[in-house]
């Protein structure tokens, strides 16, 4: 049997979970892509401490010229994470014309078309699908099994910390800050959970999807971003009275050669496929003029469900090991696409306030909303006699420039005490 031999870079989490499946799942994979696969090398901080694994310790080396010089390697599969050492470990292992694979999503995400560009002059593959949703195939669907697609939309819970949070404050009318502390206990959540709960992480995975589906790398920076700290339990209450549910999701839109990319919290209505998507699993929902709308549900994090993804890349590359043709990822003869501002973005609005329980407030609010083109949908209000007393307006689609303006002379009013959120509606009409 002929024998492959690669290299790991990190025997963290997903590195222990591909370590795993290689070596359980050693025939069927051979029978896939006809070679046998060698871990050769594991690049580690320390390679005495115990793995609890059944590996010898002459595989860990501490030193990346093990692997980088080392001819017969040739795949490198990075699992580190992070920036810096991860992409000059990887650029260097392209320049010496080994095969990549990596999980690393905030790097793709920043550094992704040097990344690709060196692959491509190298003649060598670069592969990336654990980056986003663990073991969902969504990268692979994009890029193979849908290129007869024109994609418009894409819209998904990237997420599982957030997604675990936001269903446990639902279920259990639990408040934000309590949750993240479970969350953080259970290891759904990392001790600085910024990432996850600001929003970055669904916003890495989003900028690749969308450089993927639209032919074209999305800057980061371009990508509008709102985490889940402000959302409370009175949010969700009256989402789930009104007929929906809050969760976060990355949206990607792309209509008449302008794109739309966002995220934040969002309602979406008890009937649209994700809201059903609960606890720390992710989905993504997406729609082709030529396929229509088809959903990828799983686990979106873990040793095995993204060691699956990166196990899946590896034999990607052996399958073609023997004619290892490389199609360009992103086509310059495309015209690069426009990315509509924020301030530009039609949407649906819920906007929460507390004010003042005095005559005549309602109906200045209502009065400033209409002066900025905002018309009112639906209107709550509850705690009479209460002061202050909550306020709830729903809007038809408006501008989100429209809304920001009338929010900041409602601001101004003396009889509004707070501002305290506003959360867009996505597929605002039930589904």
């Amino acid at each position: 049997m002929k024998k492959v031999k690669i290299a790991l870079l990190g025997f963290g989490t997903v590195g222990t979970g591909t370590w795993k499946i290689i070596n359980e799942n050693r025939e069927d994979i051979i029978k896939h892509c006809g070679y046998d696969i060698e871990i050769s090398k594991v690049l580690v901080k320390d390679t005495s401490k115990d793995r609890g694994l059944d590996i010898s310790r002459d595989v860990f080396t501490n030193d990346i010229r093990d692997i980088i010089n080392d001819s017969e390697i040739e795949i490198v599969v990075e699992l580190m994470g992070g920036i810096d050492p991860a992409k000059a470990y990887i650029m260097g292992a392209l320049n010496e014309k080994k095969h990549v694979v990596t999980a690393n999503k905030a790097l793709i995400a920043t550094h992704g078309k040097e990344i690709i560009e060196t692959a491509e002059q190298a003649g060598v593959k670069f592969l990336y699908e654990a980056s986003v949703a663990g073991g969902i195939p969504i990268i692979h669907s994009i890029k193979e099994s849908l290129t007869g697609n024109k994609i418009e939309e894409i819209i998904g819970i990237m997420n599982g910390t957030t997604n675990y949070i936001l269903t446990k404050m639902a279920k259990e009318k639990v408040d934000f800050k309590t949750v993240l502390k479970e969350a953080q206990d259970l290891g759904y959540a990392e001790a600085d959970p910024t990432a996850d709960i600001e929003g970055y992480d669904a916003a890495h995975k989003l900028t690749i999807l969308a450089s993927l589906a639209y032919g074209h790398p999305v800057n980061f920076d371009n990508i509008y971003r709102e985490g889940i700290t402000k959302i409370d339990t009175i949010d969700i209450e009256y989402a789930n009275e009104m007929g929906y549910v809050i969760k976060l999701l990355a949206i990607a839109k792309e209509k008449e050669g302008t794109m739309e990319l966002r995220v934040h919290p969002t309602f979406i209505s008890k009937n649209h496929p994700l809201a059903a998507v609960n606890d720390s699993f992710n989905a993504v929902f997406l729609k082709g003029n030529a396929v229509g709308e088809l959903m990828f549900y799983g686990r979106g994090a873990g040793d095995l469900p993204t060691g699956s993804a990166v196990v899946g890349d590896i034999v990607s590359i052996l399958k073609t090991r023997e004619n290892p043709y490389i199609v360009k990822q992103f086509n310059r003869k495309n015209p690069i696409k426009r990315v509509k501002p924020m301030q530009e973005t039609r949407c649906e609005y819920y906007v929460r306030l507390l004010a003042e329980d005095k005559s005549g407030v309602l109906g200045k609010v209502s009065s400033i909303f209409g002066q900025h083109g905002v018309s009112i949908s639906s209107m709550i209000q509850k705690g009479e006699r209460e002061c202050p007393v909550s306020l709830v307006f729903v809007t038809h689609y408006t501008e989100e420039g429209n809304i920001q303006n009338a929010i900041e002379e409602i601001k101004s009013l003396s009889e509004v005490v707070e501002i305290s959120n506003i959360i867009r509606l996505e597929n605002g009409k039930k589904y």
